[in-house]
């Protein structure tokens, strides 16, 4: 059925507000701050507030240069770290414990950090450097809230509630917004999203939420609150789906049926806990083997429909390991594709690329190999981090592991490990640990930690 757009427009605003005010009436036991981190993913799913601006008929100047940025967007971004850091420090979030719980990560922005000093745009890889520091604020925000379950599963749905209806409305009834055009294939839908491989990451991480949820949902007790959130579940689920028949984004798709079975696989009856290491392990020979032997990755391409260059992804990626960078230290954090460097590329193909479309190979580009060993280090200390919490607090244990099996696989294809990717915030959300101790509110000094319940998904403390 094809509606006037109006009028798809106005059952669209109403079906937002009906989802937020039911969220609202259940009077989750989550904070007002919430909404700094829902705002962030949006943001990150979607795109900058200059560029919503934009569409909404008011005309604001947009960044000068790839180097400059937008001053409004860089505003607006800055203000969130603000306001997220002093949630951290009302709440008094312990600094010295998040370095402790978390040295790969801190190890790796440090690093990031240093790297800085060799970049030929110091000044533009500084600003970007605070941009990414959103990431951790934003997620420790979810983490020290009285239920960081409630918290997640509040972040995940609310950004949903804009993000699919929205891109479903734009990309039917309003194509001049929803859709676009990629040099990798054409004509394309990107619905709320800058292109269509953001559009696919965004339904990636919301498809893989709900697809945990439901498995979460399913088990409760039934009554109407349960029948209710599988209704809501199955729409979700079926506007994402729709949405990535729309995206054509075969990586995104690939991404989450992997990291569902992963969580299905883990969950398996006849599964032992004790040697989920040795299954990753001989997971991760075989896919290597299977690479380096029958070269998986090009005939799946081609079974999907992108050739077996992975959308000339190959090809780029020989020109690029051509470029002649720092194969130690790299060009410095975030500062490859700053300056002349894409214009070598011009040319070569029939665009001018401005990503590797490879997460190892940018950060490689950019932090060299001594970043890519730290990268490396960081998925090895998450992985060890979620094979405790699979003995400690099982579901949220899986979910993180089922994301980091997506992340793992999503950045051979696509470059995620950079400032605002919404998969990149999700990877820090799995990533981070914060320990049980005293949170201190401004309001009254509630100690949190004491109650199996309201502790459910709070990271546990490594033994």
């Amino acid at each position: 059925m094809h509606l006037p757009p109006t009028v798809a427009l106005l059952l669209t605003l109403a079906l937002i507000v009906w989802l937020f005010r039911r969220d609202i009436r259940e009077k989750p036991d989550v904070s007002g701050a919430l909404w700094l981190p829902v705002l962030w993913l949006i943001l990150g799913c979607s795109r900058s507030l200059s560029g919503w601006l934009n569409i909404f008929g008011l005309p604001v100047s947009g960044a000068a240069s790839v180097e400059e940025g937008s001053p409004l967007d860089a505003c607006v971004y800055f203000a969130l770290i603000i306001a997220g850091f002093c949630v951290l420090v009302k709440r008094q979030v312990r600094l010295s414990e998040v370095v402790l719980k978390n040295r790969w990560l801190i190890f790796f922005l440090l690093y990031c950090f240093i790297s800085i000093a060799w970049s030929d745009f110091p000044f533009v890889a500084f600003k970007r450097w605070i941009k990414i520091l959103g990431h951790p604020i934003m997620v420790l925000i979810v983490l020290t809230e009285a239920d960081p379950k409630e918290a997640l599963v509040r972040l995940m749905k609310r950004c949903a509630y804009i993000v699919v209806p929205v891109s479903i409305l734009w990309i039917k009834y309003y194509p001049q917004l929803g859709r676009g055009f990629s040099p990798w294939g054409g004509a394309t839908s990107n619905g709320i999203a800058m292109d269509k491989n953001m559009l696919g990451a965004g339904c990636m991480i919301l498809g893989f939420f709900f697809f945990w949820y439901l498995l979460q949902t399913w088990r409760t007790e039934r009554n109407t609150r349960r029948r209710n959130e599988l209704r809501l579940i199955a729409g979700f689920l079926i506007g994402i789906w729709w949405l990535f028949s729309q995206a054509h984004s075969a990586t995104s798709v690939t991404c989450l049926l992997v990291g569902s079975l992963v969580v299905v696989f883990v969950g398996s009856r006849f599964i032992n806990k004790n040697f989920i290491g040795t299954y990753m392990v001989v997971a991760l020979v075989l896919v290597a083997g299977a690479e380096m032997a029958f070269g998986i990755s090009g005939r799946m391409s081609e079974n999907l429909g992108r050739g077996s260059e992975l959308s000339g992804r190959r090809g780029l990626w020989t020109e690029l390991l051509q470029m002649g960078t720092n194969p130690i230290f790299g060009t410095g954090f975030e500062s490859f594709w700053l300056g002349e460097r894409p214009l070598r590329l011009e040319g070569l193909f029939y665009y001018i690329p401005n990503e590797a479309h490879n997460g190892y190979l940018e950060t490689y580009l950019t932090l060299g190999s001594v970043g890519v060993f730290l990268l490396v280090g960081l998925f090895v200390a998450t992985f060890w981090k979620i094979r405790i919490e699979l003995f400690r607090n099982f579901e949220m244990g899986r979910y993180r592991l089922g994301f980091l099996a997506a992340v793992i696989l999503y950045n051979w294809t696509e470059a995620a490990f950079k400032t605002l990717s919404p998969v990149w915030f999700v990877f820090y959300l799995i990533a981070t640990d914060y320990p049980r101790i005293f949170l201190a509110t401004a309001q009254s000094s509630v100690v949190f930690g004491k109650s199996e319940e309201t502790q459910e998904f709070v990271y546990a403390e490594e033994a």
